[in-house]
């Protein structure tokens, strides 16, 4: 079964409509790319996957093991690569809520996030650097 249909919208820009949901999402070519930079690019879209990714995960290991991450807030910054084009690097600064996590839980939260599926999918040449702020 298909799980999102895309198309060409013209002037660089896409929509995706996830199959199930019939949520849609546009894109933009960035300014810097020929494009209008109206909405995310691909690669930025690629970047919040990576973030959403994260957090999923971590919310999945926080309800089983009775911790509170609500509240929790990534700013994730895109470094692009000339020659090919492409993403570089991925900056990812987490700032957890002030719940006073243990190393235990600390520990935990912070490997869930490096092992979700996404992180998993990006080629290795892509930098992903990770902090958190608890």
């Amino acid at each position: 079964m298909t799980t999102i249909k895309s198309s060409y919208k013209g002037d660089l820009r896409t929509s995706a409509t996830h199959v199930a949901s019939d949520n849609t999402i546009i894109t933009d070519a960035p300014v810097d790319n020929n494009g209008k930079g109206e909405a995310f690019s691909p690669t930025d879209l690629v970047c919040a996957a990576l973030g959403s990714c994260m957090m999923t995960i971590m919310g999945i290991l926080a309800n089983r093991s009775g911790i509170n991450i609500e509240g929790m807030e990534i700013e994730t910054k895109k470094i692009m690569a000339a020659e090919p084009r492409r993403i570089s690097e991925i900056v990812l600064n987490f700032k957890m809520p002030a719940h006073g996590y243990t190393d235990k839980e600390k520990a935990m939260l912070e490997a869930a996030a490096r092992t979700c599926p996404v992180a998993l999918s990006l080629h290795p040449d892509i930098k992903q650097t990770i902090s958190f702020v608890y």
